[in-house]
């Protein structure tokens, strides 16, 4: 009795299982190097000996995101396939048996971003019990890329600064490991007290023996790459930052001020050009009009010294008369063009007034204009007087023209008296010497 309800329960758990729709995948890791191909295998079996219709479905869930994403949706017996929007075509496919009970997916050119859980769903109708999916995570393989090396905090004595490392990409996961070399480049262990999490190396109360080479190598099963930099730990008097920042702005600062400098030189010599040419230049005043470029000495002291003056070399008393000469050309042109400045600016406000009895009739004028027609006439008379009046001003200028003709005349009469004066007072002078 035992024996025979022992054999019917185990013909039941047989008929079950036999009963049941089973998926299953071989592995539950497949790893696959970069830009290689691949097929992700699902096989399932079935008790319906003819079924009308079945669906095979592939998804993927990402490890950050967990979400499932579908790919692709396999319809039996059309052995036809929708592809989810934003997977191309030419990388993912179905391939299918459906009576052998085959329901692989093939993947091309596999990118990083493909490692992920993927799913296989068989759904028979008719059959809607048993285990009717089954997962596995691919990864795809990526050698560590060339990691940065960097320092974080102040490389100071008593500070603690962090080394850090780190690839951009990699699959699986790289490892780090720092190696210590001196300042001399002579390998050495790193200090006890540094500690290592990931790829960043803590450094603790560094000192200058913590100066030296140091590199960081990131590893998979893949392949390496590393990475090496140089620590200078130095006296926070010697921060080379801030030395380089004081000298930056003092160097700043004295650009500045010659900048300011050679602007206020210009603008004074600027101003002192347009003062000369507006006619505010100081006048020349001649300390010596007798032309002697020495002080009056007393009666005494001449007849005292005249038997010194008497050795006077011919050669300095030609150097004497040539200097006397130019002083008084100097002097004359400078006179000359005092007066032609002042009479110029005379003129100039001269006409500068009349211009502005010439605006103020204008306005006039144009107030009038409303009265054109009947003050016609009136307008012609007065344009008669105008004319007069330019034929008056021509007649002074030509006036003035003569006026500055006699001036010159004088002047070169006045030049040639004082010439006169000036030999005849230095044969005089040479005479009681």
């Amino acid at each position: 009795m035992e024996k025979s309800m022992f054999t019917f329960v185990l013909l039941c758990v047989v008929w079950l299982h036999v009963e049941a729709m089973t998926v299953n995948i071989p592995q539950k890791t497949y790893e696959v190097a970069r830009d290689r191909n691949t097929t992700v295998p699902c096989s399932f079996t079935t008790t319906v000996a003819s079924p009308k219709s079945a669906v095979i479905t592939w998804s993927r869930t990402s490890v950050d995101a967990n979400v499932d994403v579908v790919i692709l949706t396999y319809y039996y017996p059309d052995d036809s396939y929708d592809l989810t929007a934003n997977f191309d075509p030419k990388r993912f496919s179905p391939d299918v048996d459906f009576l052998k009970g085959k329901a692989d997916l093939l993947l091309k050119f596999l990118k990083l971003e493909d490692s992920m859980t993927y799913e296989c769903r068989v759904q028979v109708r008719g059959d809607v019990s048993g285990k009717s999916a089954a997962t596995t995570d691919l990864v795809v393989l990526v050698a560590p890329s060339v990691p940065v090396c960097k320092l974080e905090g102040k490389s100071e004595y008593g500070q603690n600064i962090n080394l850090t490392c780190s690839s951009a990409e990699a699959s699986p996961a790289p490892q780090y490991k720092w190696q210590s070399h001196d300042v001399q480049n002579n390998p050495r262990p790193l200090d006890p007290k540094s500690t290592l999490k990931g790829g960043t190396l803590s450094l603790f109360n560094v000192s200058k023996d913590t100066s030296g080479y140091y590199i960081c190598t990131s590893a998979n099963k893949v392949g390496t790459a590393s990475c090496n930099m140089t620590v200078s730990v130095m006296p926070p008097s010697m921060n080379i930052g801030s030395t380089a920042g004081i000298i930056g702005g003092v160097a700043a600062f004295l650009v500045l001020l010659a900048i300011i400098i050679c602007c206020c030189c210009c603008h004074k010599k600027k101003k002192a050009e347009e003062e000369y040419a507006m006619g505010n230049a100081e006048e020349y005043k001649d300390n010596d009009p007798e032309g002697n470029d020495e002080k009056r000495r007393p009666d005494g002291e001449e007849s005292t010294r005249g038997n010194s003056d008497s050795r006077v070399s011919a050669e300095r008393q030609d150097k004497y008369e040539d200097r006397n000469e130019r002083n008084d050309d100097r002097h004359y042109d400078d006179r000359r063009s005092d007066y032609d400045d002042r009479h110029y600016d005379d003129r100039r406000s001269d006409y500068d007034d009349r211009r502005s009895d010439y605006d103020n009739r204008r306005r006039d004028y144009d107030d009038r204009r409303s009265d054109y027609d009947d003050r016609r006439s009136d307008y012609d008379d007065r344009r008669r007087d105008y004319d007069d009046r330019r034929s008056d001003v021509d007649d002074q200028r030509s006036n003035y023209s003569d006026r500055r003709d006699k001036y010159s005349d004088r002047n070169e009469r006045y030049d040639d008296d004082r010439r006169h004066d000036d030999d005849r007072r230095y044969d005089d002078r040479r005479g009681q010497r």
